[in-house]
């Protein structure tokens, strides 16, 4: 019988979301941002949408 692998999700914490928009202001690139936060590149688009910032060095 296959193993299920059950997904950990990681919250956003009002620290994480000060420092997208920091990082969405000064214009760093997502892949450096994703390294920085350990988190994936889709997700932090999908976070910056949600909050109505652009994200990357090129918008």
């Amino acid at each position: 019988m296959a193993k299920t692998t059950k997904t950990k999700r990681k919250e956003y914490t009002n620290e994480d979301v000060k420092l997208i928009k920091a990082h969405s202001k000064a214009r760093t690139p997502v892949a450096k941002l994703s390294k920085l936060m350990k988190r994936s590149v889709g997700s932090l688009r999908q976070k910056a949408l949600a909050l109505g910032v652009g994200l990357g060095h090129q918008r």
